[in-house]
């Protein structure tokens, strides 16, 4: 993808965060790059084909950190991975979602919107709520056996994580929030490494 077309991306996603989706026209966005819309037209159809555009990016970066991070992708039965990986998967998808421009920008998107259509309301459950859950259950139980535990587990592990991204954006201290995050993970670990499942 061309750098035209990543800039109208994202100058696209940082109205859509700061006032909807369905507030912001092709010509406001046209005229935050200082393009004539004529101009847009040459790298996107309409607005749709924009938001189109970020979604196909998103499961494109989705696909990426899976994968750089030895993580199952969502496709097919996940591979087993030992809990320290999931752990540091984890603390890499907070950093993405938190301080990656992109990625932050989208889930502000998908915050304000989620009560604005079904389609924002899944996009929300499919990438921050129900889309996380399904995945980190998938991966314990593959681990335990036991599904659950798998699922209470994944609640385990992924509900701070949902707190805190919140907690972030309403603070000047980031700093804070990634420790109370890494400790809760740390104690996670070491409380589920020495239970009865035996997971390492």
């Amino acid at each position: 993808m061309s750098a035209k077309k990543d800039l109208i991306m994202l100058t696209s996603l940082r109205l859509f965060a700061d006032n909807g989706y369905e507030a912001v026209s092709v010509s406001e966005i046209a005229g935050e790059l200082g393009l004539v819309k004529s101009a847009l037209y040459k790298h996107f159809k309409n607005k749709r084909d924009i938001f189109d555009s970020i979604i196909a990016r998103m499961e494109e970066q989705d696909y990426e950190y899976a994968t750089e991070n030895d993580m199952p992708t969502q496709q097919g039965e996940p591979e087993e991975v030992s809990l320290s990986s999931i752990i540091a998967y984890s603390k890499a998808m907070f950093k993405y979602w938190t301080e990656d421009e992109f990625a932050s920008l989208f889930r502000r998107m998908l915050t304000l919107e989620q009560y604005r259509s079904e389609e924002m309301s899944a996009l929300y459950q499919q990438y921050l709520v129900s889309g996380p859950l399904i995945y980190l259950e998938d991966i314990f139980a593959k681990l335990t056996g036991k599904r659950k535990t798998a699922r209470i587990l994944a609640l385990e592990l992924y509900s701070p994580m949902y707190m805190l991204y919140t907690l972030y954006d309403g603070t000047e201290n980031k700093d804070i929030v990634e420790k109370m995050l890494n400790e809760y993970f740390d104690s996670f670990y070491r409380r589920v490494t020495e239970n009865e499942l035996s997971i390492k």
